[in-house]
This record gives structure tokens, sequence and C-alpha cells, in this order.
């Protein structure tokens, strides 16, 4: 293990009124940055891992949405989302009982029928793959885990930090060509991101300020990411 999972960041041309959303979707609570971003905290959150900041970005969405999370429902289907603004994308098609929903924005997200035995909200974070196996594979030697194989998807189970039960790698024929909209952030284990590059991660940008002081990476398929440095002990 080389890091670990830290939060989730998404784009927003208007970070108030789509973090309003997710915080309706999510029973959270929005925090005003102050500087134009906000950020969601899930009031049952088990984990600080579960907040998202939503950061206001000049460029428009385009593209399909490749990172996103799958949603429990509290009822036996998603009324009350769209009740709250969400918009209806295509209805469930098979018995997996999977709703695609999209927020104000068009980011898409999964809702799926909850049960007597299932918490309500999110329980995975689903990434689209060219290669589900060696995503899975780099990312759980990256955070540590577990790798399990399915017919079509690769999922991560205990990785470091990650406050949902899977990340899963979906696998798809096409390739990404944009900036995802939703990315996530890691904690480093050492100062500096020389671990993460020797595994196999691109360095996109290096800390740009005080106030910046983070590194921009991307995993072998070129999802990006924030690396943090441990914060300073003594």
């Amino acid at each position: 293990m080389i890091a670990r999972f830290k939060d989730l960041c998404l784009d927003a041309a208007d970070p108030l009124a789509l973090g309003g959303f997710w915080a309706r979707m999510l029973d959270a609570d929005v925090a005003d940055a102050g500087d134009g971003d906000t950020r969601v905290d899930p009031r049952s959150a088990r984990s600080p891992a579960e907040s998202i900041w939503v950061n206001k970005v000049p460029e428009p969405r385009v593209g399909r949405t490749r990172v996103h999370l799958d949603l429990r429902l509290a009822d036996p289907g998603p009324a009350a989302l769209l009740a709250q603004g969400a918009r209806l994308v295509r209805e469930p098609d098979d018995d997996a009982g999977r709703w695609v929903l999209a927020d104000p924005e068009g980011n898409e997200f999964c809702a799926l029928a909850g049960d007597a035995n299932s918490r309500p909200g999110p329980f995975q974070l689903v990434v689209d793959a060219l290669d589900p196996t060696a995503q899975a594979t780099w990312w759980a030697g990256v955070l540590g885990g577990t790798v399990e194989h399915g017919p079509t998807d690769t999922a991560v189970l205990g990785a470091a930090g990650l406050p949902w039960d899977r990340w899963l790698f979906d696998g798809v024929r096409e390739p990404k060509t944009v900036k995802n909209r939703l990315h996530w952030d890691v904690d480093l284990t050492d100062p500096e991101p020389m671990a993460l590059i020797a595994a196999g991660a691109t360095l996109l940008r290096e800390p740009l300020d005080e106030a910046h002081w983070w590194w921009v990476l991307a995993d072998p398929e070129g999802n990006e990411f924030c690396a943090f440095a441990p914060e300073p002990t003594g």
C-alpha cells in the first residue's frame, strides 16, 4: 500500500446548486468553501472519505460519464430522487433493478432497489475501463485490498480508506477521451508521489503554490486523480 483513498471531487458549472442537489440525494449538509466551491458531507457518514468536494470549472461537461457512484434506494423505486431533481435516463433493463439517472449538470449515476439488509446511499464507486482486470489490479497494488473478478468487470474490495463496499471497474469498448468530471483523491504514505510514478502513474501537474499543494496524476488508463502528502507530525 502506497496511498489511501481520501475523497471524491466533482467538477461543476454551479457548485452551490450541484452541491445542493447531491446533498439532497445523500442526506447531507453542504459546506461553503468560501472560494466558490462547496463540500457535501453525508450526515450518516462513517468516514470523512464519504465527503464530495464540488469544484467550479470553466469548461462545460462533454462526453460520457466514466466515473460514477451506485446508490442503494430506501424505496423500491427512484421516485424520491426524481422529486428532488434527478432526471431519469433509463429504466431497468434486467432483474437487477438498476435505474440510470442524471444530476442537473448531466452526470449520470445508478440507483438500485434497496432491501431490508441494505443501507441506503452509495455502496460502490464505478469506473469505466478498457481492461478492468488490469485497472483493478493496479489500484489494489496502490491502495491494498483484494481483486474480485466478474464476467465483464473486476472489483477491488477492502482498499485502504475506501468508504464503500466495492470499487468496480466496468469493461467498456470506448477509450477515455476527455477529463473526468468526477475524480478521486488519495493520501500518500510518502512525502512525494515517486512510488506512484514508479508503479505506472503519470505526473500531470506539480503542486502550484501553497493553496494548491497537491500533485495531479493519472492512472494507466488516464483517469485523473490528486495525491496529497501526509500531514506533518510533531
